[in-house]
């Protein structure tokens, strides 16, 4: 397998990982915030959108067709969570659309390939779509890491993807939190 498709593999999985995330989660679940920041999972996805679409598209001047207003507004972290006239499908649907653009820069493009960054310092403002693949193979798994937790704290549902948790015995999670937490206290 060569680098391009390893990174691409990699890529894939984080986007699969975080999707599956909002699966079977009512709306109020996939919009709520669980942080003191807001950290909700529908605006992760939101999020990851628009990284899709301006590191894939504009940056090697491949733009995305049709792009949501949200991405040129100057309101700080519209990108972050999904107001009510946004529809969970719109978002998962924008979300697909990306990640399907985002496939075919990647599939078009050598890994040299140069591009423009165009927010970013000027001293790393020119990249390589090898820079942009490791760059949002690390944004996405940051964010699907996000979203483990919040799913967690939602339904108690763990695990990369569906059947990967290494438990389903809710005995063994209390048994290691309690290690866990008798450890730390170790230290008060």
């Amino acid at each position: 397998m060569s680098a391009k498709q390893t990174l691409h593999r990699y890529l894939s999985e984080a986007r699969e990982a975080l999707r599956w995330k909002l699966d079977g989660l009512s709306e109020y679940d996939v919009r709520r915030p669980l942080t003191p920041h807001g950290t909700n999972l529908l605006g992760l996805v939101k999020h990851l959108s628009g990284c899709e679409i301006g590191y894939f598209g504009a940056v090697f001047g491949r733009p995305f067709p049709d792009p949501p207003a949200w991405l040129s507004s100057d309101v700080p972290d519209v990108d972050m969570w999904a107001r009510p006239e946004e529809t969970r499908e719109e978002i998962l649907g924008l979300y697909r659309r990306a990640c399907d653009h985002a496939d075919e820069t990647i599939c078009a493009l050598d890994l040299g390939t140069v591009g423009q960054v165009a927010p970013w310092p000027p001293d790393r403002r020119r990249v390589t779509l090898h820079q942009i693949l490791v760059h949002m193979v690390a944004e996405t798994s940051r964010h699907a890491g996000h979203a483990d937790i919040v799913r967690e704290l939602i339904d108690g549902t763990v695990g990369r993807l569906p059947g990967e948790a290494r438990s389903d015995d809710p005995g063994y999670w209390i048994g290691l939190r309690r290690r866990i937490e008798t450890a730390a206290e170790s230290f008060r």
